[in-house]
């Protein structure tokens, strides 16, 4: 899409190897080009990152803008690949301070990094809880609240169960 709204090109592409490069060969066609990527921190970010790494100018159009872009375009909010990818041009030639999306590798590597710790924090909780929950019921006192592996093996040693001894049943030796 030109400055003037006019569309030039388009097309459907593949989300693998072979749909990028072609979409990539098609773009060629125009030496001063601007991707409109939607949504360049959730569901575009696959290609709103491959883009700078190609040495292309790209700019996130926000998910909400592109809605709205779209209701005043077309007079309703159906919403087809067709009329949402010419409602995200829209929004980018229109829109001034419309954010720049940079290649940078390490921030990419880092949100990667950032995004297991979350997982991994929930399965130390979920794994953690019921031990915390049994040491409760078999130490008295239970455990301190920031309980470790290495703390849950050392409330073992000397430690008995809070749970008193049963007693024998009538007839049996006693021991």
């Amino acid at each position: 899409m030109t400055n003037d709204e006019t569309v030039v090109g388009g097309g459907r592409y593949g989300t693998d190897a072979d749909g990028y490069r072609a979409m990539l060969a098609e773009a060629k066609r125009w030496r001063e080009r601007t991707w409109a990527v939607k949504g360049c921190q959730g569901i575009g970010r696959h290609i709103a990152n491959r883009l700078p790494a190609a040495g292309e100018h790209v700019v996130d159009v926000p998910p909400k803008l592109s809605a709205r872009t779209r209701v005043f375009a077309t007079g309703q909010g159906r919403k087809t690949d067709a009329t949402d990818a010419h409602s995200v041009a829209l929004a980018a030639t229109g829109m001034t301070g419309l954010r720049q999306v940079a290649d940078d590798q390490q921030l990419a590597v880092l949100r990667i990094l950032a995004g297991r710790r979350r997982p991994l924090g929930e399965d130390h909780t979920r794994m953690v809880s019921p031990l915390h929950q049994l040491l409760l019921e078999l130490i008295p006192g239970g455990a301190k609240k920031d309980l470790s592996a290495a703390r849950s093996r050392r409330c073992w040693p000397g430690s008995s169960p809070a749970m008193p001894r049963a007693k024998p049943a009538a007839g049996s030796p006693p021991s």
